[in-house]
């Protein structure tokens, strides 16, 4: 039978291996992040966003996750009655395109609405005509746009406002997908510019 001055050893043992399992824990968790954000994420991270996917384009076309296999791809959920962060994030997204020059022709930016009753292929369409041509637009059923949401890890949910009207809160950021299909990281609203080029410069030089 153990004594007390041995039960308490023991227990502090215990208490200790918790520390430190907690510290290792934390250490990954902030090691991760770091990884994302740098967009040098590791080959397990790299399969927990993103994933098959059908929507329908600008144009009326069916289209999925295998028609940009070959090309880096930058997906972003929004809407297109969005105020500030969908406008400036297509905007961005132009300015970026024109800074990488030939470069860009090997990176495809999708713009996903998660608004389909408002957002029809017409109206992404014309919306699309203020920023560069290659960006592409899409949506779909709520089923598709709540399944690839889901699968990226975003989110997003109608906001009631006045007049019956509502606005959409959504995840702002850009998902960075290599030509394999594969999640490599994120680029923020407001990035700074050389970070998103230097962020787009790595992606560009995955195989």
């Amino acid at each position: 039978m153990l004594d007390a001055s041995s039960l308490l050893k023991i227990v502090r043992n215990i208490a200790w291996v918790g520390v430190v399992v907690a510290l290792v824990a934390f250490g990954l968790g902030y090691w991760r992040a770091n990884q994302l954000q740098s967009g040098n994420s590791p080959a397990d991270v790299s399969q927990l966003v993103g994933g098959p996917f059908e929507l329908t384009d600008s144009k009326g076309r069916k289209i999925t996750e295998k028609d940009f296999l070959g090309r880096s791809l930058l997906v972003f959920f929004g809407f297109t009655h969005c105020p500030d962060v969908c406008p400036t994030t297509l905007f961005e997204a132009t300015t970026w395109l024109k800074a990488l020059g030939p470069d860009a022709d090997r990176l495809q930016v999708l713009f996903v609405s998660v608004d389909p009753g408002r957002d029809t292929p017409e109206l992404l369409d014309t919306y699309l005509q203020a920023f560069d041509p290659r960006i592409r637009a899409a949506t779909g059923t709520k089923a598709q746009i709540d399944s690839m949401v889901q699968a990226y890890k975003a989110t997003y949910r109608f906001v009631p406002t006045s007049a019956g009207n509502y606005t959409v809160d959504h995840t702002a950021l850009m998902f960075m997908l290599d030509g394999k299909g594969r999640f490599v990281g994120t680029i923020d609203y407001h990035e700074k510019q050389d970070i998103a080029l230097q962020k787009l410069g790595n992606l560009l030089k995955r195989r």
